[in-house]
């Protein structure tokens, strides 16, 4: 998992960045506005808007927009249509990628995928080809620095985390979707800090990467990550932090 977490970490930095462009702000609302549209718009029992509506005041998003695109999706507000979109593929090293969008129009978003992939030493899988080995989870990231490993698995287990990793730079925290609010909450209330916090997709396997695979891995990500009709990229590498702090 701690490809996972590196991957969230640069995520996290680039959308500072981001969002000085507006970028950020537009993919943010469209996580939004699908979030209230497949599970309505109250934060309080949509667990995946609530997380999305986290983020969005992380980089600062006017309370105005977030209100707009949920109300976009409930259907209050008119609209583009969008329609969820997800993409199998396969990058440098065989890792496996699983891409998640949203498009209103599913054929340009697909020829700009498969381009993408092409240019960057992918290849597009068949449907299914890498989703199963995924799964959705509740995951939260923490520098080490931050607070001790027996500290954090004690706050963390107490309200109701699945499991705890320490490896690398980081705690690392899956919980199951129904109990990442109450997990998330918990470290809140001890003042701790986190790098990353969000409902995503959690390989069950990774897969090592080095040299200049890794380099080619870590650029195919990054330019998937910035097609704009992409909100989500999800792969199985697992990259050393030597490695990380080289190609980063």
């Amino acid at each position: 998992m701690s490809g996972h977490s590196k991957w969230a970490s640069i995520k996290h930095k680039k959308a500072a960045t981001d969002a000085k462009r507006g970028a950020a702000f537009t993919k943010m609302i469209r996580e939004i506005t699908s979030a209230a549209k497949e599970s309505g718009g109250n934060p309080e029992t949509n667990v995946r808007l609530r997380a999305a509506m986290d983020r969005a005041k992380g980089i600062n998003m006017p309370a105005n927009n977030i209100d707009n695109a949920i109300k976009k999706g409930t259907g209050e507000l008119p609209g583009v249509v969008y329609e969820n979109v997800v993409f199998d593929a396969y990058g440098p090293g065989g890792v496996a990628i699983l891409i998640e969008g949203l498009s209103d129009n599913r054929n340009r978003t697909t020829a700009e995928v498969r381009n993408i992939l092409n240019k960057k030493n992918g290849s597009m899988a068949g449907p299914g080809s890498t989703s199963f080995l995924f799964a959705k989870k509740g995951f939260i990231s923490i520098e080490k620095d931050k607070i001790g490993e027996e500290a954090i698995m004690e706050i963390a287990l107490d309200a109701g985390a699945e499991d705890i990793k320490s490896d690398g730079a980081y705690h690392e925290i899956t919980t199951e979707i129904t109990e990442f609010e109450a997990v998330k909450a918990a470290i809140k209330a001890k003042g701790i800090p986190t790098v990353t916090a969000e409902v995503t997709m959690i390989p069950s396997s990774t897969v090592r990467v080095t040299g200049e695979e890794a380099k080619q891995l870590l650029a195919l990500m990054e330019a998937l990550e910035d097609q704009e009709d992409v909100l989500n990229v999800y792969a199985n590498f697992d990259i050393p932090d030597e490695e990380m702090e080289k190609v980063s």
